[in-house]
C-alpha cells in the first residue's frame, strides 16, 4: 500500500495539523455537503461554504432552519446564518454560530470562480470513475 510521506496516522499529529491550520487551508476544511438534487446536477458531493450561500441546518438543536450565510468565521470554525439569531438580556440580537458540517448547501452562490471549481471537481470525479472497483466475473472472463 502506498503511503504519503507527509501524512501521519498518529491522532495527535492529525489533530494538531487540523486545529493549527492556516486560513487558506481552513477554507477547504470548512466544507458542507450539497443537497441531493445539486449533487446530481453538478456531480460534486461537497463545496467550501462561503458568504451568500443558502444553507439548511440538518443536525443539532436548530435542525430545519434555512437561511443565507452571513459570515464565515474561519478562526472559530463556524458560519453564521442570517435567520438564526437570539436576543441578549439587553435586547440586542446576535447570530448563533453553526459548524458547516451540520449544514447542507441548498443554493450555492455562483460566481465565475465557483463555476470553474465545480467544473474542475466534476471532471476529476469522472476521470477517477471505475478506479478501485472490484473485478467482476465478466471482466475476468474477458481477460482469459
Amino acid at each position: 500500500m502506498k503511503t504519503h510521506v507527509e501524512v501521519s496516522s498518529q491522532r495527535r499529529k492529525g489533530r494538531r495539523a487540523q486545529l493549527g491550520a492556516p486560513s487558506n487551508l481552513r477554507y477547504k476544511l470548512m466544507s458542507a455537503h450539497l443537497s441531493k438534487d445539486l449533487r446530481k446536477k453538478y456531480n460534486v458531493r461537497a463545496l467550501p461554504v462561503r458568504k451568500d450561500d443558502e444553507v439548511t441546518v440538518v443536525r443539532g438543536t436548530h435542525k430545519g432552519t434555512k437561511g443565507k450565510v452571513s459570515s464565515v468565521y474561519r478562526k472559530r470554525w463556524v458560519i453564521q446564518i442570517e435567520k438564526l439569531t437570539r436576543t441578549k438580556a439587553n435586547g440586542m440580537p446576535y447570530q448563533i454560530p453553526i459548524r458547516p458540517s451540520q449544514c447542507i448547501i441548498t443554493k450555492p452562490y455562483l460566481n465565475e470562480d465557483r463555476k470553474q471549481l465545480l467544473a474542475r471537481k466534476a471532471s476529476a470525479k469522472v476521470s477517477t470513475k471505475g478506479k478501485g472497483e472490484k473485478h467482476t466475473t465478466e471482466s475476468t472472463k474477458k481477460a482469459d
